[in-house]
């Protein structure tokens, strides 16, 4: 429950607007699993609670951990579908990657998570949970999260209901009291949804592109062919953007397909007059996809090619590949088991 929705619960007991604020604290800045142990509500009401509600708190059935200190998370949801998230620390950072849906509907053909189909969408208490998993165990360590992005399984503004509650937790100060800038929302390009939740709140948006023309991106991205290149692009310079963020444009770069000097003097073309920077992603192997991965002499040129139009472009580093925790490779592959 968001703020808002556990103080209209509540008051419907007869309780004072703030016992929401204290229950809130409890579970996201305290990670209670326990009504009883709410020491600052009466014992009546942490009663009251403990019969009519539930913290949800499954364990993580599987934890994989990279050499490069990247640790991935599976976890069983209560009809027996699995979802991953990854934890990436880096020497100020930590940030979580999340899932919003079980599976994908997308489809797009460098996706591990496209090529499992869609089963079904997150709610936001197992999205949420993803969060509070990873924060106690960086309490463990005395280490704290700063950031969290939306590029797990899924397009989450496919699942935009869910996924806005889950923002509003992860900013509110009664909740996680994470900065909106330090959360990011990855999407495929679902335009009246971007524009929706751009409106609602100040998070960071990062775009998938994938291709300079609306040919290739609809063979790569079949999504394209709702959402084309141009109205794509246009909601992505009419983002409302504070001081001196600018809107990410995601960039899987793969050998032989989208990599080529003409595919980066066509992107940056396209991209001309948007306040945005490029994430180019070499493309991560993995055993559902039949591309590879560009050469780095490849990559570099691709990148000053950019670099050389005046548009900001970063090689993503690669993360987690050897636990298939990468961009692109996160499938929830666990044997399943029947609901």
């Amino acid at each position: 429950m968001t703020l808002a929705e556990l103080e209209n619960f509540l008051s419907r007991w007869g309780k004072e607007r703030y016992r929401a604020r204290q229950v809130s604290r409890w579970i996201y800045q305290r990670f209670a699993e326990d009504f009883m142990a709410m020491t600052d509500l009466s014992k009546s009401f942490r009663e009251e609670l403990s019969r009519e509600c539930l913290i949800s708190s499954p364990p993580a059935e599987r934890v994989e951990t990279s050499s490069d200190g990247t640790e991935k998370f599976l976890f069983r949801l209560e009809d027996g579908e699995t979802v991953e998230s990854v934890l990436i620390p880096e020497e100020d950072r930590r940030t979580l990657c999340i899932s919003s849906q079980v599976g994908c509907a997308l489809r797009c053909g460098f996706c591990a998570t496209g090529a499992m189909g869609f089963r079904r969408n997150m709610t936001s208490a197992e999205i949420v949970h993803q969060v509070c998993f990873a924060l106690k165990r960086l309490a463990e360590k005395r280490e704290r999260l700063t950031n969290v992005v939306f590029m797990g399984m899924g397009e989450p503004l496919e699942n935009a209901r869910e996924v806005s509650k889950t923002i509003a937790i992860l900013l509110s100060q009664f909740g996680f009291g994470i900065s909106g800038k330090r959360v990011t929302v990855s999407t495929a390009g679902v335009v009246p949804a971007m524009l929706a939740l751009a409106e609602e709140f100040p998070v960071s948006f990062a775009v998938s592109i994938n291709a300079p023309t609306d040919a290739l991106r609809s063979a790569l991205m079949p999504v394209n062919r709702k959402y084309p290149l141009k109205e794509l692009v246009t909601v992505m310079k009419s983002i409302p953007l504070r001081s001196d963020r600018k809107v990410t444009a995601e960039y899987v770069l793969l050998g032989g397909v989208n990599d080529s000097e003409k595919d980066a003097c066509g992107l940056a073309r396209l991209l001309k007059g948007a306040r945005v920077k490029v994430n180019l992603i070499p493309y991560n192997a993995h055993e559902h996809g039949d591309f590879t991965s560009p050469s780095g002499e490849t990559v570099n040129r691709f990148r000053d090619v950019l670099l050389a139009a005046g548009i900001q472009a970063i090689t993503r580093e690669r993360r987690g590949g050897d636990i298939r925790a990468a961009c692109g490779q996160l499938r929830g592959a666990a044997q399943a088991k029947t609901p």
